[in-house]
């Protein structure tokens, strides 16, 4: 990391700040990929707000051997590890982005300055917009979740209750099933299931509840069932909702970069940065990375994602150095040459040739 200067007084105050590379966001994706970047001996900056989104969550879940581990440990650790190598970690948010004429990034930092960087990794993640039913968001990450793969193993043999809100909701009660016999389809604000649709829910023993579900039962803070408009309680020990998945992109107007639609089974799920194979974005020297560009990723993927992009920006970084190392060897040979074809035109001229 280099720092640029002015001076102020008798003491020079720092301007700006130059990193190789700088992550935004310091999630499982966003230190990965600084801790691949930083084992690479490149200069790295992670810039993070310090809002995970699976913060209301207890435990990881499906990470080879961090399993059940909790979220913040998670992090913990892995800023350690990056900061072990090298790497940098700032709490902040970054509040506006340019591509610099000259090359690079120029990143203002809200309270942290001015950082600039040759290359950016975006790893900002999501934001889940949940339902609008009373009480669901408080519980949200405890007893309401979306995620069989994250939660179910945690809800097993529970009464399991799945909010409707769109087509996809009867194959979210037909994936939860296989968590539990107690599976009930509250069909809220989505459509009726057709016949097939409740033929497939009637042969996996599923109950569909019609009616618009307009608050929560709680009981010494645990979800105990949820209320129907007109006042009828039904128990329910979780609650599977559908969020739409709205990545965290605002950054990236800056840079040109616009979120895209994800659709799932004709369904709006959320919104998504478009990268390539290895994370680069539309934008040169813009790679992302995580739930910013995959919705459904989980933790462990995430990480791998960020590895991969880290990978794909130090190989993009060795080959500009290389083509700067060429261009300075090449620099003297050319520069000769250039003064011996001005010697020979000299000579002639004063030869009269």
């Amino acid at each position: 990391m280099t720092a640029r200067t002015e001076q102020k007084g008798d003491a020079p105050v720092e301007r700006e700040r130059h990193y190789e590379v700088v992550v935004i966001g310091g999630g499982a994706a966003g230190l990965s990929g600084a801790l691949t970047l930083a084992r690479a001996r490149r200069s790295v900056l992670v810039i993070d707000e310090g809002r995970p989104r699976n913060a209301p969550a207890a435990q990881v879940h499906g990470y080879l051997t961090r399993d059940g581990l909790p979220p913040a440990q998670l992090l913990s650790a892995g800023r350690a590890e990056v900061t072990g190598y090298g790497g940098a970690i700032m709490t902040g948010t970054v509040v506006g982005a340019e591509r610099l004429a000259t090359g690079g990034f120029r990143l203002v930092v809200d309270g942290g300055g001015v950082i600039v960087a040759d290359r950016l990794l975006v790893t900002t993640g999501l934001v889940d917009e949940l339902p609008q039913v009373p009480g669901l968001a408080e519980r949200w990450g405890n007893e309401v979740l979306h995620c069989p793969y994250c939660h179910g193993w945690e809800v097993r043999d529970q009464a399991i209750g799945i909010l409707a809100t769109g087509p996809l909701s009867v194959h979210q009660a037909l994936m939860w099933r296989q968590w539990s016999q107690d599976v009930t389809l509250f069909l809220h604000t989505a459509p009726e299931p057709g016949d097939e649709e409740y033929e497939q829910l009637a042969a996996r023993g599923i109950a569909v509840v019609t009616g618009e579900v307009i608050g929560l039962a709680v009981d010494g803070d645990r979800l105990t069932g949820v209320t129907l408009a007109g006042g009828k309680e039904l128990p329910c020990q979780a609650l599977v909702v559908a969020p739409r998945f709205t990545a965290r992109a605002d950054v990236l107007t800056g840079l040109g970069l616009e979120t895209t639609e994800q659709e799932m089974g004709k369904q709006v799920i959320g919104s998504f940065i478009v990268t390539d194979p290895s994370g680069a974005t539309r934008t040169p020297g813009v790679w992302a990375a995580g739930n910013v560009t995959s919705l459904t990723d989980q933790v462990v993927a995430a990480a791998g994602a960020g590895v991969r992009a880290a990978a794909a920006i130090n190989a993009d970084l060795t080959a500009e150095e290389t083509r700067k190392a060429v261009a300075a060897r090449n620099a003297p040979f050319s520069a000769r040459a250039e003064r011996e074809a001005s010697e020979r035109v000299l000579g002639d001229r004063r030869h009269g040739l």
